[in-house]
């Protein structure tokens, strides 16, 4: 529903008390106004600089030398009527810290049943005092969808040659998606100063920047693929699958996304930046940790905010790292129960939203996380990426020796239980000291030694639970010893 329709709808119920969250305050302003002016409702607007206007009226009126406690009383003052009243207060959360305007605005807020009068705070954050918390409903301002942006860009590149056709528009609405209106209009622009028509790769830049400012996610734009992984063929053909676009389905599917669960080191980060340029799709990448916020209710308020834009940037891959440790305080022990409201957050949206938005979450100790994480519907499936065998340890040395220039002739040292970084470590050291690998895998203590129990424990749950990365089906592990060799299982001679 638009921004009009959810108001509209509030408003006959009579809900005297609307905190809209927008970013773009005079888009939702003119939005507003449209509406007063389509069901002939009185509207009146104040913020601090312009004071007090009247719908249909140029004139400021005197509300004290722009005091918000006179422009909350003014609207008490306005004239008996049939017809609803608004008064829009923008940025007015700058103002809730007095008693005396909370005061004020819940007064209001429940003498507005009676006169038909709403008060409207418009803010690009929701921060509702405890005493009106009960008083006010929160409505979100969306950003543009695909339509939108169409008639923007059409609305700038007027002439024939500046706006492409067919799919190299569909490419630059899908660079523009999760931009607002002022940000799509300047980057459009943008395109246009530099090329003299509208490219994706400039919008690209401007979301990359807009992310960047926020502080909230961050957009991954690399050029790896999957001929930079060796082995994974399973949940490499998986992905591919569940992300093409069919258009014989008869029923509208759409795909969630994959938890992958492996020992540090085994490519599961690479796995994730390489999927987006596989599908086309763009790859943010969010930390939880830079979600939490210093004062009481941001840290709620940007992962809202995140959701927000990671749905209008579909259809995307969301890569969430690591998540046993981004989500390590669901418990709630020692902050105050923001840690499981974030989690809490998540959890509802991945479950419920209709976004094509396809989400990759790794982890490296399962047991840290909650069991609802995993269930069912959260994702389409759970891998487990095994360490490597030695077929696939190959295809990892072929890959990393080419891409820093060695000898492809020279021995390989022995490498029985390593992971794929540990081999590329190896070939980054052979080329950083300018020795053979034999001699720079001296500097290599693999995983499987270093955390060999971790490693056991994490293999002997995975078995039987998780499906395989490289083969299609169950995942069914064989335990590493701390040499790296396959454990053999004594027999009871008494059982003889």
């Amino acid at each position: 529903m638009s921004l009009t329709e959810r108001l509209s709808e509030l408003v006959r119920a009579c809900f005297t008390g609307l905190w809209i969250e927008s970013h773009e305050h005079d888009d939702a302003l003119a939005e507003i106004a449209q509406l007063c002016r389509s069901e002939e409702w009185r509207l009146a607007t104040w913020n601090i600089e312009e004071g007090l206007k009247l719908l249909g009226h140029e004139a400021v009126v005197d509300t004290g030398t722009n005091d918000p406690l006179a422009a909350i009383r003014a609207l008490a003052s306005f004239p008996a009527s049939e017809q609803p009243g608004l008064l829009v207060l923008t940025n007015f959360h700058r103002f809730l810290q007095s008693a005396e305007i909370v005061q004020a605005l819940a007064k209001q807020i429940a003498h507005g049943k009676q006169n038909r009068t709403f008060v409207v705070i418009l803010s690009p954050i929701v921060q509702v005092p405890t005493e009106l918390d009960k008083q006010f409903v929160v409505i979100e301002h969306d950003l543009p969808g695909r339509e939108q942006l169409a008639d923007i860009a059409r609305g700038i590149a007027t002439e024939l040659e500046e706006l492409p056709a067919g799919a190299e528009f569909e490419r630059i609405l899908d660079a523009a998606a999760g931009l607002t209106r002022y940000e799509a209009e300047g980057a459009f622009s943008l395109s246009l100063v530099r090329h003299n028509k509208l490219r994706a790769d400039v919008l690209w830049e401007q979301k990359t920047q807009m992310l960047k400012k926020s502080g909230l996610l961050s957009l991954h734009r690399g050029g790896e693929t999957f001929a930079d992984l060796g082995g994974l063929e399973a949940v490499k053909a998986f992905c591919k699958r569940s992300l093409r676009n069919p258009t014989n389905r008869a029923v509208s599917v759409r795909p969630r996304g994959i938890l992958m669960l492996s020992p540090p080191g085994c490519g599961k980060s690479a796995f994730c930046k390489a999927l987006g340029n596989e599908t086309g799709r763009p790859t943010l990448v969010l930390d939880v940790g830079n979600l939490l916020g210093s004062l009481v209710g941001q840290s709620e308020a940007n992962i809202r905010q995140a959701l927000r834009i990671i749905d209008a940037m579909a259809p995307a891959v969301l890569f969430l790292d690591e998540c046993e440790k981004a989500f390590s305080g669901v418990s709630g022990n020692g902050d105050s129960g923001v840690s499981a409201r974030l989690f809490g957050s998540f959890l509802s949206w991945l479950n419920d939203h209709e976004s094509d938005v396809f989400v990759v979450a790794t982890a490296n100790d399962i047991s840290k996380l909650p069991p609802e994480f995993s269930r069912a519907e959260r994702f389409d499936g759970v891998f487990f990426l095994d360490l490597p065998d030695a077929n696939q340890r190959q295809a990892i040395w072929q890959i990393y020796v080419a891409k820093y220039a060695l000898d492809a002739a020279q021995a390989l040292p022995k490498d029985e239980g390593w992971t794929g970084a540990e081999v590329k470590a190896c070939c980054r050291l052979a080329a950083l000291l300018d020795v053979p690998l034999v001699a720079a895998a001296q500097n290599i203590v693999p995983v499987s030694r270093t955390s060999a129990e971790s490693v056991e424990k994490l293999r002997t749950w995975a078995s039987g639970r998780c499906l395989s990365a490289d083969k299609p089906g169950i995942y069914q592990g064989a335990t590493v010893a701390a040499t790296g060799t396959r454990r053999k299982v004594a027999r009871d001679p008494s059982q003889n």
